[in-house]
């Protein structure tokens, strides 16, 4: 084969002469497909051979006949429909919806056969005269010439309308016929469901539900109102899934929302008698959590509770710090606190989903009221004395560390965190040194947890004050070892040595000590001097305790546990049957307010008076006299005999305490002043306030007005200077 065979093209040619088409050929092929058409839609489709009829479809759009095709089926589609319209417009009552549904479904199967039959003609024909699909033909057509028929389309729309309002009342209806007809509506196109069903319908459901709420706020409490208005809710959500178009969901339950919500929130809100607020007082957490998912579905809603909540709040908050019977017991003042939290703590957690937004509300409204008093930092203080001294007896460590998380919370909340670390260093002391502590884990793990929030300089002196009493000890088994056996079998003593930077400063208050201690306190001070170069010792009298072996009138014998100033006092009676008060005072030369205690707690404790007072009365005057009570007994061999102390600090000691949080607030302010000065060089007035504050929040808020009485001493002391042309702006002298 040569090259020049290979290169030939394959041609066909055109016929020769024309294919003449029969003039009637037209005509009598539709009338074979118009006569199909009929008799489909007539149910007598199974004679037809669907073959034959496709090849008469395809040979007329081959010739060229498409137009007449395409025009005729739109005529016979149209009489047929016409006449399903006036069936089912003649249906009555229930049957009205059934027969749409049947002649529907009728339809839609002759639909497939004639689209299957004038298949050739959809493929070719009718994208090239850019006309109507047969489907789509077929669905217009029932649409016009059906659903918008006059006397269908209105009488369609309500019975749908009236099967819905039925259902709402209770009534059980066709679902699955309602399914069909509103599937109908979908299938002709989303206008027709939106315009001749959905908007008609979110209007009904609107006046509908206006009317149930306003009936329903008059007559149920909030509780039952929320049930309801959730059950509605839920109805619609549940009808939208078994037989409305997913879209509508939105809009149906935004009716809902609007008509039972939003339009009635205030009101339910403040419902007398069942509003939030009592939901609140009587935790009713699913009646809260109710509200908060069904409020948190319209706008302003959650802000609405949420700023019911915070009022309420911040109310009760406010009448429990200024109860005056709650201030008489710190512990009480802060349990009533810590209750009050996980009351709230709950609520949010179990009804509001733990919501951020409740939370921070939470938080802000605690620290707002705790600081409304000036003593929290100090009740709180007590609070862990008092867990830390006793409360904490037998209790599992988890739940120690819990009740310290809650402190800790507590702590976080106040302003003047300063004011608390003065209190809880005064009462670390009193428990370590008159070894009260329950627990050193659970003392130490708060300090760690105070360390964690506040930094390290807040605790340094803290844990020293825990290393001086493991210093002590050693000290201690240094001088019995060197000196042990000199001291026979006289009394014994147990020193604590303590740094005077790390313990609440106390004024040195000497007193007295009977010969055998002062003797024994000589030699202790000689060994502890010898043993430690450029130390100073001064004695703590008013901070220690003492061990007595007593005995009484007729023998009875006892050891009474006792404070170093009450060993003073009875070591008297060794050498006097009776004693004045002046006497007492002379010998012992103990400040006379501790004196008064101290003898309160020795004559007047019942069950614990080892003297006796003459004349008997309740208070302790100048001209007392003294005797040991011979008739004393105890069911115990050990008695220990308390000091008569003012738990809460009296007026002028709160003075005092006061004063001292002040004056060490002074260097820190100043402090905080250079620090941000050396870094900014020139600041104006404002602004180091406003950064000072804020430097300082973590420990106390800081007044401007002392600020200010800073910013002026550092300029007398040269650190700082105002500039000449501007007096409101200062200059960091390097």
């Amino acid at each position: 084969m040569n090259s020049n065979q290979k290169k030939r093209n394959f041609q066909i040619e055109a016929f020769k002469h024309k294919v003449v088409v029969d003039p009637k050929y037209a005509e009598k092929t539709w009338k074979i497909l118009e006569h199909a058409i009929h008799e489909i839609y007539n149910h007598n489709a199974s004679g037809l051979s669907f073959e034959e009829l496709y090849r008469n479809a395809y040979n007329m759009v081959l010739h060229k006949f498409g137009e007449k095709l395409y025009s005729g089926l739109v005529s016979t589609m149209t009489f047929h429909l016409q006449e399903m319209a006036k069936t089912i417009e003649a249906a009555q009552g229930g049957s009205f919806l059934e027969e749409l549904n049947r002649k529907w479904t009728d339809h839609n199967k002759a639909l497939q056969m004639i689209r299957d039959i004038l298949m050739y003609m959809d493929r070719t024909f009718i994208p090239s005269t850019h006309k109507t699909p047969v489907h789509e033909l077929g669905l217009n057509l029932w649409r016009d010439n059906v659903i918008h028929s006059s006397k269908i389309q209105m009488r369609l729309l309500n019975t749908l309308l009236e099967l819905i309002l039925r259902e709402r009342t209770g009534e059980v209806i066709n679902r699955g016929l309602m399914r069909n007809i509103i599937k109908m509506l979908m299938d002709l196109g989303p206008s027709v469901y939106q315009e001749d069903f959905e908007k008609p319908f979110l209007e009904v459901s609107a006046d509908f539900y206006r009317a149930e709420s306003q009936e329903f706020i008059e007559c149920c409490d909030c509780g039952d109102y929320l049930k309801k208005a959730e059950r509605r809710l839920n109805e619609e959500i549940e009808r939208v899934s078994q037989y409305l178009d997913t879209k509508s969901e939105s809009k149906i339950t935004n009716v809902v929302e609007k008509e039972m919500i939003a339009s009635h929130m205030l009101r339910l809100v403040h419902m007398e008698n069942s509003g939030l607020v009592n939901m609140l007082i009587d935790d009713k957490y699913d009646d809260l959590g109710r509200m908060y998912s069904l409020f948190r579905r319209v706008p302003e809603g959650l802000p609405t509770i949420r700023d019911v909540m915070t009022t309420h709040l911040r109310e009760t908050g406010k009448q429990l710090v200024t109860d005056p019977e709650k201030l008489k017991d710190p512990v009480e003042f802060v349990q009533s606190l810590l209750n009050e939290k996980d009351k709230y703590d709950k609520v949010i957690n179990k009804a509001f989903s733990n919501d951020k937004t409740f939370q921070n509300a939470l938080n802000s409204s605690f620290e707002y009221f705790i600081n409304l008093n000036p003593r929290s930092p100090e009740f709180i203080s007590l609070f862990v004395d008092e867990k830390l001294r006793k409360g904490l007896k037998g209790v599992s460590e988890e739940d120690v560390e819990t009740i310290l998380d809650k402190v800790m919370m507590l702590f976080r909340y106040l302003q003047e965190k300063d004011v608390f670390e003065k209190y809880y260093k005064q009462h670390l002391a009193k428990r370590l040194l008159s070894g009260k502590t329950v627990s050193d884990d659970a003392e130490r793990s708060l300090i760690v947890k105070l360390k964690t929030e506040c930094g390290y300089q807040f605790t340094s002196k803290l844990e020293g004050m825990f290393t001086d009493m493991k210093t002590s000890q050693d000290t201690m088994q240094g001088f019995y070892s060197n000196y042990g056996p000199e001291l026979g079998d006289g009394p014994t003593l147990v020193v604590q040595v303590l740094t005077t930077g790390s313990w609440p400063t106390q004024p040195s208050v000497t007193c007295n000590l009977p010969a055998e201690m002062s003797a024994l306190c000589e030699k202790f001070r000689s060994y502890y001097l010898g043993t430690h170069t450029g130390r100073r010792l001064s004695w703590q009298t008013n901070m220690g305790t003492a061990d007595l072996k007593a005995t009484f009138g007729k023998g009875q014998k006892h050891e009474l546990n006792v404070s170093t100033y009450q060993m003073c006092v009875l070591m008297l009676f060794n050498n006097a049957d009776r004693l004045r008060y002046k006497e007492i005072e002379q010998a012992t030369e103990i400040p006379s307010s501790d004196l008064r205690r101290c003898l309160q707690s020795l004559a007047l404790v019942k069950g614990k008076n080892v003297l006796r007072k003459e004349p008997m009365s309740k208070d302790i005057a100048e001209d007392d006299t003294f005797v040991v009570n011979d008739k004393f007994s105890s069911k115990f061999y050990k008695v220990k005999i308390g000091t008569v102390v003012a738990q809460k600090e009296s007026e002028p000691e709160k003075q005092e305490t006061r004063q001292r949080v002040e004056e060490d607030r002074k260097p820190q302010i100043e402090a905080a002043i250079v620090r941000i000065m050396k870094s900014r060089r020139v600041l104006d007035h404002n602004n180091i306030i406003a950064e000072v504050t804020k430097q300082l929040q973590s420990r106390f808020l800081a007044n401007p007005g002392e600020i200010k009485k800073r910013i002026e001493s550092l300029i007398e002391r040269e650190f700082l200077e105002r500039d000449s042309a501007d007096r409101k702006m200062y200059r960091y002298l390097a």
